[in-house]
């Protein structure tokens, strides 16, 4: 504890470790990174300071606020979340167990979370850092993806519970595992208990799991602009639900204005977007009032809004012409982290598949697609971090 309160990290939801607060991190948290999180929690904390006021948002006010972090899904349980937490316990957020998984989007996990940090009670909290640790003090290198091996986890995990202070003891361990005994090669000459670490070989522990088969996909969308006003569909899901989306477009032997690839989960999707004409059904809006959009689709309407073309757009309508190609940097990322092929095999797999265009050394790759100029795929994925380090 001594190593904690000197080199633990600073995180607004523990400097106020409120329930409510605690229970936003939490959420965002999931399949998300600590530094992605932090600009989105501070916003959040100022529009729904509290359970009520999040409870009395509008769904599209909530998927705004989380435009960017990806997994929507977590979204729309919190805010089911807060709705339930106003109607069944008077606007205050539950710190019984059972109470807290009862909560639309809360798991074993998550209430644990909560009642740690929020309630400061002594229960084991496995994320990914805390299981490292424990594994690695106990000499278990068995993968850690079944339920046997959880549970054995949660076992050795409850042995080193103390009998008070449960959130500053799960921050430690949590913070350990996140900077020292971290993936790959920890640092032991730092780690405040390599005293009682029985690992022989900590770079090993735990084992990992074999990586699932990457699916490639294409997803081929319809760019419709009038007037200085682009069309758009809500999604019903299930990816992107509630998201408004470029509508969906038919197989086309055109040449697509925007191409780009993105990961999500374990699918690898080639997006491609062609001009068409607006269908019924279809919603307007202007480019530069758009509702809240998943963010490869929110990264074809940044670039046209910025490019010449939605500059005159918005004087009026220009039909289906392309003034030439509008650059996209290949390097550039969406707030969702990068993740590279799982080995080479698959690296030259894909490559093979999906070979890069030959493009002329003043143009970026990547990005819109003009008359006579076609842009290569760019490299950059999309796809959501992992938890680690929290």
């Amino acid at each position: 504890m001594a190593w904690f309160r000197s080199a633990g990290r600073k995180l607004p939801w523990r400097s106020d470790p409120s329930p409510y607060r605690v229970l936003v991190s939490e959420f965002m948290l999931q399949q998300t990174t600590v530094t992605a999180v932090l600009p989105y929690f501070e916003k959040w904390m100022r529009d729904f300071p509290d359970v009520p006021a999040l409870a009395a948002a509008d769904e599209q006010q909530v998927l705004a606020h989380w435009q960017g972090l990806g997994y929507y899904s977590r979204a729309r349980n919190l805010h089911a979340a807060a709705r339930a937490i106003v109607a069944q316990h008077e606007g205050q957020v539950p710190g019984g167990l059972t109470e807290l998984r009862n909560l639309p989007g809360v798991g074993p996990y998550t209430a644990a979370a909560v009642a740690a940090f929020a309630f400061d009670q002594c229960v084991p909290v496995l994320d990914a850092n805390i299981l490292r640790v424990v594994a690695r003090l106990i000499n278990d290198s068995q993968p850690l993806h079944t339920a046997a091996a959880r549970q054995h986890m949660e076992l050795a995990a409850r042995k080193l519970l103390p009998r008070s202070g449960g959130r500053d003891h799960t921050s430690a361990l949590m913070d350990l595992g996140a900077t020292l005994c971290r993936a790959g090669a920890p640092d032991c000459s730092k780690c405040p208990v390599r005293r009682f670490c029985q690992a022989k070989s900590p770079e090993a522990i735990p084992a990992k799991k074999p990586r699932p088969l990457v699916v490639l996909e294409r997803d081929l969308r319809s760019l419709a602009l009038r007037k200085g006003l682009v069309f758009l569909i809500r999604s019903a899901g299930p990816r992107w639900k509630g998201l408004w989306v470029l509508p969906p477009a038919p197989p086309s032997h055109q040449k697509p204005v925007w191409e780009s690839t993105h990961i999500l989960t374990r699918h690898r999707i080639r997006l491609q977007v062609f001009r068409a004409r607006p269908q019924p059904g279809w919603h307007p809006f202007p480019l530069d009032e758009l509702p809240p959009m998943p963010t490869p689709h929110r990264q074809v309407m940044e670039t046209l809004r910025k490019s010449p073309l939605g500059e005159e757009l918005r004087g009026g309508d220009r039909g289906h012409s392309l003034p030439g190609a509008i650059p996209l940097d290949s390097r550039t990322r969406c707030p969702d982290e990068h993740r590279k092929p799982s080995n080479k095999q698959e690296r030259k797999r894909q490559h093979e598949q999906h070979p890069p265009r030959q493009t002329n050394s003043s143009q970026n790759r990547g990005g819109f697609v003009g008359h006579g100029v076609t842009a290569g795929l760019p490299t950059s994925h999309t796809r959501q971090g992992r938890r680690t380090p929290k």
